[in-house]
């Protein structure tokens, strides 16, 4: 008779799934998750600090015109410049002769429109 297993006694005494298992199979998933979600959040943090280390270029601000039209404030080092971005094309819109404050706002999102966060807890009913 041939063997089907290559250790069945090993196949026999295999222990049961339980809660046991479950629990840790749970945990290492939500550590993978967190490893996941820091990662996103310090490279998120790096590419911002590179940006602001910089200086001399900055978006200070940014409005969608359409679908793929964008309107950009540019601080280019004094000076404030305004462009037309649209695929394939980006036009000086204008050339500020003083410049602008512009407030910079609390979340990272742009104003107006929700973040992730707030869209989860709305489609969970929070």
């Amino acid at each position: 008779m041939s063997r089907l297993f290559a250790a069945p006694a090993a196949a026999a005494h295999a222990p049961p799934i339980g809660a046991g298992g479950l629990l840790s199979v749970t945990l290492a998933l939500l550590a993978v998750l967190a490893a996941i979600f820091a990662l996103a959040w310090f490279t998120r943090r790096a590419r911002t600090f590179g940006n602001r280390a910089a200086g001399a270029l900055e978006v200070l601000a940014n409005m969608p015109l359409g679908p793929k039209e964008r309107a950009v404030l540019l601080k280019v080092g004094a000076a404030q410049i305004l462009l037309g971005v649209a695929p394939g094309r980006v036009n000086v819109l204008h050339v500020l002769e003083q410049p602008i404050e512009v407030g910079r706002p609390a979340a990272a999102g742009q104003p107006g429109r929700p973040g992730f966060s707030q869209l989860l807890r709305r489609s969970l009913g929070k």
